[in-house]
C-alpha cells in the first residue's frame, strides 16, 4: 500500500494567472541595478564570493574584461588532476580513498597513511541494523537522490555529538558519512527497484577490505559479483567527480548553509539536494535521455541529419524544449574539460571492447557538431563537459540510469565535507544582498478586497 498524505491536487487558474504575475522579475532590472544574475559577471566569468585551498578549476583568460578561452585545468589541493589519475594507474591501484585523503587533509598520503585510512573508512561502513530497517528499508522514495537526502538528514539521531561544531567532530562524521554512503545509496536503489517495480529485495553486507568502488558495485549487483578491471573504471569516474572548487552549485550551497552555524547533515543534505537538479548532478541522466530521444527521432548516423535536429533542440522545437544540448558547454571551461578527457578515452576503450562504437559515435558527433555550431554562428567556444560521456561509462558498466546522479553524490560528498571544514573555520554568516522590486503598498481591508478566485 503506497504511503500518501492527503494532496492538493490543482488551484484555479486564476491563482496560478496571480502566481505567475507576481513572480516574474524582469529580466532587464538586472542590468538597471547591476545585478549578477547567477552571481555570473557579463562577461561570463563568476563573480567572486570565497576563497578555499580544496580545489581550483581553470578554463580561460580575462584581458581587458574579456573572457579568452583556455585549455581545462582542474587541480585537487594544487596537484592537476592528469597527474593524480597518471600515477595512481601507472601503479594499478586505485585512486578514489588516495583523493578524499587529499582532499579533506591537504596532503597526500604515505603508503602507510593510504593503508590505515583505507582500513578505517572499511571498518567504519556497516550501518546499524535499525537504521537500514527504519530509514532506508521504509517509505522508499521514486528518486534515490531524495532518500539520500533523508538518510544523511537521519544520521543525526544516530549521532551522539551532532551539534558539536570543533574541527576534529566534523572530521569524524565526514569520515563516518564518506564510508557509510555506498550502503546508503545501494539500500535505496534496491528497496526502490523492489517497491515500485516488484523486483525481489536482495540486500548484500559491505567488503570492509574493498575499495569504495569495489564495494559500490558489490552492494548494486545481485551476485555481488565484478571484475577488476569493472571496478578501476568507476573508480576513475570518483577520482574525477570529487571536487570542482568552490564555485560550483553544490559546493557554494554546503558553504552557504555551514556559514550559518549549522550542523552537517544538514549541510550536506542540502548540497545533494542541490546536485540533484538537471543543470547540476542530474545532467548525465539528461545526457541519456536526450541521446535516447535523437536515436528514435532521426537518422544519427547521418550527420546531416543530426545535425538538423540538434539544432531544432537548441531552437527549443525538440526534445523537452529547453533549448539545452545536455553535457555541451560548462560555466568555467572553454577549450576542454579535462575530467571530459579523461572519460572519453576511457568511454572509447571500453566502447570498442563491449561493441557498443555505434553510440559512441552518436557522443563524438554530437559534441563536434555542436561546438561548431555555436563557434560559427554565436561566436563562443563550448566544449564537452563531463557528463557527456559520464552516463555513457555508467551505462557499459551496466549502472541503472536511477543511479547515475547519486554515484556523482557518492564521489562529491568527499569535496562537500573538506569544503564545510573550511567554512566553519571561517566563521562568518553568507548574507548576499536583494533588491526589492515591489513598489510600496497599501493595507486594504478584507471587506473591501476584490475576489482574485471568483
Amino acid at each position: 500500500m503506497e504511503h500518501k498524505f492527503c494532496m492538493i491536487d490543482s488551484i484555479s487558474e486564476k491563482l496560478l494567472r496571480e502566481v505567475d504575475k507576481n513572480t516574474y522579475i524582469d529580466k532587464g532590472l538586472y542590468d538597471k541595478y547591476s545585478v549578477k544574475r547567477g552571481l555570473r559577471n557579463k562577461n561570463g566569468t563568476g563573480v567572486l564570493v570565497g576563497i578555499t585551498n580544496v580545489a581550483s578549476v581553470e578554463g580561460y583568460t580575462v584581458e581587458d574584461g574579456k573572457k579568452i578561452p583556455a585549455v581545462g585545468k582542474l587541480y585537487y589541493r594544487g596537484i592537476a588532476i592528469d597527474d593524480i589519475v597518471r600515477n595512481f594507474q601507472k601503479e594499478d591501484r586505485f585512486g578514489f580513498e588516495e583523493v578524499i585523503f587529499l582532499l579533506l587533509f591537504g596532503s597526500l598520503p604515505s603508503r602507510e597513511d593510504l593503508d590505515d585510512f583505507e582500513k578505517l573508512l572499511g571498518d567504519n561502513r556497516k550501518l546499524n541494523t535499525d537504521f537500514t530497517q527504519d530509514v532506508l528499508l521504509k517509505l522508499p522514495s521514486k528518486n534515490v537522490m531524495n532518500k539520500l537526502q533523508r538518510a544523511i538528514l537521519s544520521m543525526y539521531s544516530y549521532d551522539n555529538n551532532p551539534e558539536d561544531m570543533t574541527l576534529e567532530n566534523n572530521i569524524i562524521q565526514s569520515l563516518n558519512i564518506i564510508s557509510k554512503m555506498p550502503m546508503m545509496i545501494a539500500y535505496s536503489y534496491q528497496m526502490m527497484k523492489h517497491y515500485f517495480e516488484g523486483r525481489s529485495l536482495v540486500i548484500h553486507n559491505p567488503l570492509a577490505n574493498k575499495s569504495t568502488a569495489e564495494n559500490m558495485l558489490h552492494l548494486l549487483r545481485r551476485d555481488g559479483e565484478y571484475t577488476d578491471l569493472e571496478a578501476k573504471l568507476l573508480d576513475l569516474c570518483l577520482v574525477v567527480h570529487a571536487d570542482h572548487g568552490g564555485g560550483n552549485n553544490s559546493a557554494f550551497a554546503t558553504h552557504v548553509v555551514s556559514s550559518t552555524g549549522t550542523d552537517i547533515y544538514s549541510a550536506l543534505a542540502t548540497a545533494i539536494g542541490s546536485l540533484k537538479g538537471p543543470k547540476h548532478g542530474g545532467a548525465n541522466h539528461k545526457v541519456e535521455t536526450m541521446k535516447d530521444n535523437i536515436m528514435v527521432n532521426c537518422n544519427y548516423n547521418n550527420t546531416a541529419e543530426l545535425e538538423s535536429y540538434l539544432r531544432k533542440i537548441l531552437a527549443k522545437q525538440a526534445f523537452d524544449g529547453k533549448g539545452l544540448i545536455y553535457g555541451m558547454g560548462h560555466a568555467v571551461y572553454t577549450i576542454c574539460d579535462p575530467r571530459t578527457t579523461i572519460l572519453k578515452e576511457l568511454a572509447r576503450k571500453l566502447a570498442e571492447a563491449k561493441g557498443e562504437m555505434e553510440e559512441f559515435e552518436l557522443l563524438n558527433n554530437i559534441e563536434a557538431i555542436t561546438s561548431r555550431i555555436f563557434e560559427e554562428e554565436r561566436d563562443k567556444i563550448i566544449s564537452a563537459n563531463v557528463d557527456l560521456y559520464s552516463g555513457f561509462v555508467y551505462k557499459i558498466l551496466g549502472i541503472d540510469e536511477d543511479l547515475y546522479t547519486p554515484i556523482f553524490a557518492l564521489a562529491r560528498m568527499a569535496g562537500w565535507c573538506a569544503h564545510r571544514l573550511e567554512q566553519i573555520r571561517d566563521d562568518k554568516i553568507i548574507r548576499p544582498a536583494y533588491i526589492s522590486n515591489y513598489r510600496n503598498n497599501v493595507y486594504i481591508p478584507i471587506d473591501e478586497r476584490i475576489s482574485i478566485t471568483r
